[in-house]
């Protein structure tokens, strides 16, 4: 059975934080973190989001480690420049709240099988794990926002190799086995669920 954390739990939970919050990343896949409405029944907003990594993450270059991935939309038309008006608010809004933004193209694949003629796709992993391993230096913990599992590989090697721990945020329906898997082995140390902290993630104006 899935626990559920009471406010006097959470509030001990991040205030653990407080004696590592320099030397904690935080890893933001948004485009996961989107797909959790399914779930939910709401919006995890970006504002709402950044507050709550404040717990986390902050001090000196807490940017470089307050880490957002996400697609850049420019449309179906490859030849196009201009970001679709979706893509590019969510974009600004990461900038505003003082993440810093990893992105790429999204890529348009015809799919018969799709009532729009297509899918969208534009996956980050490697990115997200070139870039723990590439900034290991700058931290000691891991908080990843994302309910899949393949950067699990990634955070074996920093674990076993570098001492470095992770907790993982998601949607109770929307977690990978591969993460329930780590946690088992002690390869995550433990795994949160979006839904006990609707009340500071949950997008207050609806974007």
């Amino acid at each position: 059975m899935l626990k559920f954390m009471n406010q006097e739990e959470i509030r001990r939970f991040l205030s653990s934080f407080e004696g590592k919050r320099d030397r904690t990343i935080v890893i933001v896949d948004f485009g996961n973190v989107e797909k959790w409405k399914v779930n939910l029944g709401w919006k995890v907003g970006i504002r709402e989001l950044s507050c709550l990594i404040r717990n986390f993450s902050s001090g000196e270059n807490s940017r470089n480690r307050r880490r957002f991935y996400y697609g850049s939309d420019y449309g179906k038309d490859e030849r196009n420049n201009q970001l679709t008006e979706w893509s590019r608010s969510k974009l600004e809004m990461a900038k505003w709240n003082k993440f810093e933004i990893v992105t790429k193209r999204v890529k348009y694949m015809k799919n018969r099988d799709n009532l729009n003629g297509f899918d969208k796709k534009c996956d980050l992993d490697v990115e997200m794990a070139v870039d723990l391993i590439k900034l290991r230096n700058e931290f000691d913990h891991i908080v990843l926002f994302s309910g899949d599992g393949d950067l699990v590989y990634a955070i074996k090697y920093l674990r076993e190799n570098f001492g470095k721990s992770c907790i993982v945020f998601g949607a109770r329906q929307h977690i990978g086995r591969e993460i329930f898997d780590a946690k088992s082995k002690g390869v995550i140390d433990n795994v949160y669920f979006v839904e006990d902290f609707e009340y500071r993630l949950r997008d207050r104006y609806g974007r």
